[in-house]
Protein backbone atom coordinates (compact mmCIF):
# COMPACT_ATOMS: atom_id res chain seq x y z
CA UNK A 1 0.00 0.00 0.00
CA UNK A 2 2.75 2.71 1.15
CA UNK A 3 4.69 1.57 -2.20
CA UNK A 4 1.64 2.51 -4.65
CA UNK A 5 1.08 5.79 -2.15
CA UNK A 6 4.59 6.84 -4.17
CA UNK A 7 3.87 4.93 -8.00
CA UNK A 8 3.80 7.52 -10.64
CA UNK A 9 0.56 8.24 -12.33
CA UNK A 10 2.05 7.49 -15.18
CA UNK A 11 3.75 3.91 -14.28
CA UNK A 12 2.22 0.18 -15.27
CA UNK A 13 1.68 -2.27 -13.26
CA UNK A 14 4.87 -4.19 -13.91
CA UNK A 15 7.01 -0.96 -13.10
CA UNK A 16 9.38 -2.38 -10.05
CA UNK A 17 9.07 0.91 -7.65
CA UNK A 18 11.37 2.04 -5.38
CA UNK A 19 10.71 1.33 -1.49
CA UNK A 20 10.23 3.89 0.86
CA UNK A 21 12.50 2.56 2.93
CA UNK A 22 15.16 1.85 0.35
CA UNK A 23 14.65 5.36 -0.76
CA UNK A 24 15.28 6.52 2.62
CA UNK A 25 18.14 4.98 3.31
CA UNK A 26 20.08 6.04 -0.23
CA UNK A 27 18.69 9.43 0.59
CA UNK A 28 20.41 9.32 4.34
CA UNK A 29 23.78 8.02 3.04
CA UNK A 30 23.65 10.84 0.60
CA UNK A 31 23.03 13.38 2.68
CA UNK A 32 25.79 11.77 5.00
CA UNK A 33 28.54 11.72 2.25
CA UNK A 34 27.37 15.57 1.36
CA UNK A 35 28.12 16.84 5.28
CA UNK A 36 31.86 14.72 4.78
CA UNK A 37 32.42 16.57 1.62
CA UNK A 38 31.34 20.02 3.14
CA UNK A 39 33.41 19.29 6.12
CA UNK A 40 36.59 17.83 4.38
CA UNK A 41 36.52 21.22 1.79
CA UNK A 42 36.77 23.82 4.99
CA UNK A 43 39.76 22.57 5.66
CA UNK A 44 42.85 25.19 4.66
CA UNK A 45 40.10 26.14 1.85
CA UNK A 46 38.69 29.82 1.47
CA UNK A 47 34.42 28.92 1.32
CA UNK A 48 31.58 30.89 1.45
CA UNK A 49 28.28 29.17 3.65
CA UNK A 50 26.33 28.96 0.42
CA UNK A 51 28.43 26.74 -1.68
CA UNK A 52 29.17 24.72 1.85
CA UNK A 53 25.31 24.26 1.86
CA UNK A 54 25.17 23.28 -1.89
CA UNK A 55 28.09 21.12 -1.54
CA UNK A 56 26.31 19.29 1.30
CA UNK A 57 23.06 18.79 -0.46
CA UNK A 58 24.61 17.89 -3.75
CA UNK A 59 25.22 14.20 -3.82
CA UNK A 60 21.50 14.05 -2.01
CA UNK A 61 20.09 15.58 -5.04
CA UNK A 62 22.02 13.70 -7.96
CA UNK A 63 21.20 10.71 -5.85
CA UNK A 64 17.26 11.30 -6.11
CA UNK A 65 17.89 12.35 -9.86
CA UNK A 66 19.69 8.59 -10.67
CA UNK A 67 17.11 6.75 -8.55
CA UNK A 68 14.18 8.55 -10.40
CA UNK A 69 15.98 8.10 -13.77
CA UNK A 70 16.49 4.44 -13.45
CA UNK A 71 17.40 3.40 -16.30
CA UNK A 72 15.15 5.16 -18.53
CA UNK A 73 17.44 6.87 -21.13
CA UNK A 74 15.03 9.48 -22.34
CA UNK A 75 14.82 10.99 -18.68
CA UNK A 76 18.28 10.55 -18.63
CA UNK A 77 19.04 12.95 -22.06
CA UNK A 78 16.56 15.69 -20.32
CA UNK A 79 18.22 15.03 -16.97
CA UNK A 80 21.35 15.59 -18.70
CA UNK A 81 19.84 18.82 -20.74
CA UNK A 82 19.17 20.02 -17.30
CA UNK A 83 22.71 19.85 -15.21
CA UNK A 84 23.99 21.75 -18.82
CA UNK A 85 21.72 24.99 -18.61
CA UNK A 86 23.16 24.87 -15.02
CA UNK A 87 26.63 25.76 -16.00
CA UNK A 88 25.85 28.82 -17.60
CA UNK A 89 23.36 30.07 -14.98
CA UNK A 90 26.49 30.13 -12.66
CA UNK A 91 29.75 32.03 -11.21
CA UNK A 92 32.66 30.32 -12.62
CA UNK A 93 34.85 28.69 -9.73
CA UNK A 94 38.07 27.55 -9.02
CA UNK A 95 39.46 24.76 -10.18
CA UNK A 96 39.22 23.32 -6.61
CA UNK A 97 35.11 24.55 -6.51
CA UNK A 98 34.92 22.80 -9.51
CA UNK A 99 36.49 19.70 -8.57
CA UNK A 100 34.36 19.78 -5.19
CA UNK A 101 31.01 19.54 -7.13
CA UNK A 102 32.21 17.11 -9.35
CA UNK A 103 33.41 14.76 -6.31
CA UNK A 104 29.97 14.93 -4.65
CA UNK A 105 27.77 14.68 -7.94
CA UNK A 106 30.04 11.34 -8.21
CA UNK A 107 29.20 9.92 -4.89
CA UNK A 108 25.53 10.98 -5.14
CA UNK A 109 25.73 8.71 -8.31
CA UNK A 110 26.78 5.85 -6.91
CA UNK A 111 24.52 6.33 -4.37
CA UNK A 112 21.15 6.47 -6.92
CA UNK A 113 22.78 3.29 -8.27
CA UNK A 114 22.17 1.97 -4.92
CA UNK A 115 26.02 0.83 -4.42
CA UNK A 116 25.71 2.68 -1.22
CA UNK A 117 28.98 0.93 0.32
CA UNK A 118 31.19 1.89 -2.66
CA UNK A 119 29.81 5.58 -2.59
CA UNK A 120 30.97 5.71 0.96
CA UNK A 121 34.30 4.22 0.35
CA UNK A 122 34.67 6.31 -2.71
CA UNK A 123 33.74 10.18 -0.54
CA UNK A 124 35.83 8.26 2.77
CA UNK A 125 39.10 8.08 0.30
CA UNK A 126 38.68 10.90 -1.90
CA UNK A 127 38.17 12.87 1.37
CA UNK A 128 41.68 11.83 2.54
CA UNK A 129 43.35 12.08 0.18
CA UNK A 130 41.89 15.99 -0.41
CA UNK A 131 43.31 16.26 3.69
CA UNK A 132 46.67 14.65 2.91
CA UNK A 133 47.03 17.17 -0.53
CA UNK A 134 46.41 20.09 1.28
CA UNK A 135 48.37 19.09 4.25
CA UNK A 136 51.12 19.18 2.43
CA UNK A 137 50.92 21.82 0.33
CA UNK A 138 50.79 19.42 -3.09
CA UNK A 139 51.29 21.48 -5.99
CA UNK A 140 51.84 25.36 -4.30
CA UNK A 141 54.39 27.34 -5.79
CA UNK A 142 57.47 28.12 -3.75
CA UNK A 143 58.16 31.06 -5.59
CA UNK A 144 54.30 32.40 -5.53
CA UNK A 145 55.65 35.45 -3.49
CA UNK A 146 57.55 36.93 -6.23
CA UNK A 147 55.13 37.22 -8.42
CA UNK A 148 53.52 40.47 -8.33
CA UNK A 149 51.18 42.77 -9.13
CA UNK A 150 52.73 46.48 -9.77
CA UNK A 151 50.28 49.68 -10.23
CA UNK A 152 51.78 53.00 -10.24
CA UNK A 153 50.27 56.11 -10.76
CA UNK A 154 52.44 59.05 -13.09
CA UNK A 155 51.23 62.58 -14.18
CA UNK A 156 50.16 63.19 -17.96
CA UNK A 157 53.08 64.69 -19.09
CA UNK A 158 55.54 61.76 -17.91
CA UNK A 159 56.09 59.61 -21.03
CA UNK A 160 55.46 55.71 -19.59
CA UNK A 161 56.87 54.33 -22.57
CA UNK A 162 59.69 52.68 -20.59
CA UNK A 163 60.15 55.13 -17.78
CA UNK A 164 60.87 52.55 -15.55
CA UNK A 165 62.52 49.68 -17.43
CA UNK A 166 65.86 50.65 -15.76
CA UNK A 167 64.55 50.16 -11.61
CA UNK A 168 62.46 47.35 -13.27
CA UNK A 169 65.37 45.47 -14.54
CA UNK A 170 67.29 45.55 -11.35
CA UNK A 171 64.85 44.22 -9.17
CA UNK A 172 63.07 41.89 -11.46
CA UNK A 173 63.56 38.84 -13.13
CA UNK A 174 60.95 39.82 -15.77
CA UNK A 175 58.57 42.30 -16.12
CA UNK A 176 55.56 43.59 -18.32
CA UNK A 177 53.43 46.40 -18.47
CA UNK A 178 49.62 44.44 -19.01
CA UNK A 179 47.41 48.18 -18.61
CA UNK A 180 47.69 51.95 -18.84
CA UNK A 181 44.37 53.45 -17.53
CA UNK A 182 43.86 57.02 -17.23
CA UNK A 183 42.55 58.47 -13.91
CA UNK A 184 40.93 61.49 -12.55
CA UNK A 185 39.94 63.10 -16.12
CA UNK A 186 42.83 62.09 -17.45
CA UNK A 187 45.33 64.17 -15.67
CA UNK A 188 46.55 61.13 -14.48
CA UNK A 189 47.68 57.76 -15.61
CA UNK A 190 47.51 54.50 -14.17
CA UNK A 191 50.23 51.59 -15.12
CA UNK A 192 49.83 48.02 -14.44
CA UNK A 193 52.88 45.43 -14.62
CA UNK A 194 53.08 41.89 -14.34
CA UNK A 195 56.72 41.33 -12.47
CA UNK A 196 58.88 38.62 -11.05
CA UNK A 197 61.23 40.01 -8.28
CA UNK A 198 64.43 38.77 -7.92
CA UNK A 199 64.27 39.01 -4.02
CA UNK A 200 61.14 39.20 -1.99
CA UNK A 201 62.99 41.65 0.36
CA UNK A 202 63.75 44.00 -2.15
CA UNK A 203 60.32 45.09 -2.07
CA UNK A 204 60.27 48.58 -0.72
CA UNK A 205 63.26 49.38 -1.73
CA UNK A 206 61.88 49.12 -5.51
CA UNK A 207 59.06 50.79 -4.29
CA UNK A 208 61.14 53.88 -2.64
CA UNK A 209 62.89 53.61 -6.27
CA UNK A 210 59.57 54.30 -8.01
CA UNK A 211 58.26 57.05 -5.85
CA UNK A 212 61.47 59.20 -6.62
CA UNK A 213 60.75 58.72 -10.46
CA UNK A 214 56.73 59.12 -10.53
CA UNK A 215 56.65 62.16 -8.25
CA UNK A 216 55.79 60.22 -5.05
CA UNK A 217 52.46 59.49 -6.46
CA UNK A 218 50.53 56.41 -5.59
CA UNK A 219 51.94 52.90 -5.82
CA UNK A 220 50.70 49.45 -4.86
CA UNK A 221 51.97 46.08 -5.08
CA UNK A 222 49.64 43.19 -4.76
CA UNK A 223 50.53 39.15 -5.03
CA UNK A 224 49.49 37.86 -8.70
CA UNK A 225 46.04 36.06 -8.29
CA UNK A 226 45.92 33.02 -10.39
CA UNK A 227 42.26 31.82 -9.69
CA UNK A 228 40.79 33.31 -12.79
CA UNK A 229 43.50 30.62 -15.40
CA UNK A 230 43.64 27.98 -13.30
CA UNK A 231 42.02 25.81 -15.43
Amino acid sequence: MLNDMFRGIFDSRSVNVISVPDFLLCLAVALGIGLLLAAVYTYRNRYTKSFLVTLAMLPAVVCVVIMMVNGNVGTGVAVAGTFSLVRFRSVPGTAKEIGAIFLAMCAGLIAGMGYLGFAVLFAVVLSAAAVLYNSFDFGSQKRGALYKVLHVIIPEDLDYTGVFDEILEEYTSSHELEQVKTANMGSLFKLTYYITLKSAEAEKELIDKLRCRNGNLEISVSRRETASCEL
